[in-house]
């Protein structure tokens, strides 16, 4: 096979890494509509399309280790299908976290909970706006913008801190509360982790356009004597 090829094939497992990242956009979104409107049925549908994203990842890790020992690519071909298996896992995992909170509104059920839900929904949309940016940067190889992206998720930290305490006090004002508080906790949570795996997916674009496998940590998280 001619490194022609080889390019085509590597960029029609890209555009089905970015169907997959679309994907997982909309079952977020999706997943944060239905604790809006406490609809069981939206969630069941997000915990069911989970299926859908699985499979894109299996799919895309089949691909590319076929390639790999079809064709041994090296250097920066090497380093880009190895890329692809990362991050095609991070985009799943994050499928996980929306098929996560889809669950949690099914475990809600009906009960009578104040939802923190407008910082909810700011952290799901900072978190797939990076998300979007991210992989585009890892597309196109844009290194600088990758870099760039990861200082984004101390804005998700605040907010996650923010729901943390809102609903820590609910339980201390309502005690009965206390378990359903614990499964919104689990739905800022799983919203946190997304800007982590934003983080991870920018290091494996500086590593395709580097070489270099360098771990990007916001100044806020790194600790000093």
């Amino acid at each position: 096979m001619s490194r022609e090829n080889l390019m085509l094939q590597i960029h029609q497992i890209q555009d089905e890494m970015l169907v997959m990242g679309s994907l997982v956009e909309q079952a977020t979104m999706k997943s944060i509509e239905s604790l809006k409107k406490r609809d069981k049925k939206m969630a069941v549908e997000v915990y069911n399309a989970d299926r859908k994203i699985n499979e894109k990842r299996y799919a895309i890790e089949n691909s590319v280790l076929i390639l790999i020992a079809t064709q041994q690519p090296l250097a920066h071909d090497l380093r880009l299908l190895a890329a692809l298996l990362e991050v095609s896992a991070e985009i799943e995992r994050m499928g996980d976290y929306a098929k996560g909170i889809a669950k949690v509104v099914v475990n809600l059920g009906d009960f009578d909970i104040p939802v923190p839900i407008k910082e909810i929904d700011q952290m799901a949309t900072l978190a797939l706006s990076m998300l979007h940016r991210a992989l585009g940067a890892f597309i196109i190889e844009d290194g600088e913008t990758a870099k760039s992206i990861p200082a984004e998720d101390d804005k998700v930290d605040e907010m996650y801190n923010k729901v943390q305490r809102l609903l820590v006090n609910l339980m201390i004002e309502k005690p009965q509360n206390i378990d359903h508080a614990n499964l919104l906790m689990w739905v800022a949570h799983n919203l946190e982790r997304m800007g982590d795996r934003v983080s991870n997916i920018c290091e494996r674009t500086i590593f395709v356009t580097t070489g270099e496998l360098v771990e990007i940590e916001s100044k806020k998280k790194e600790i000093k004597l």
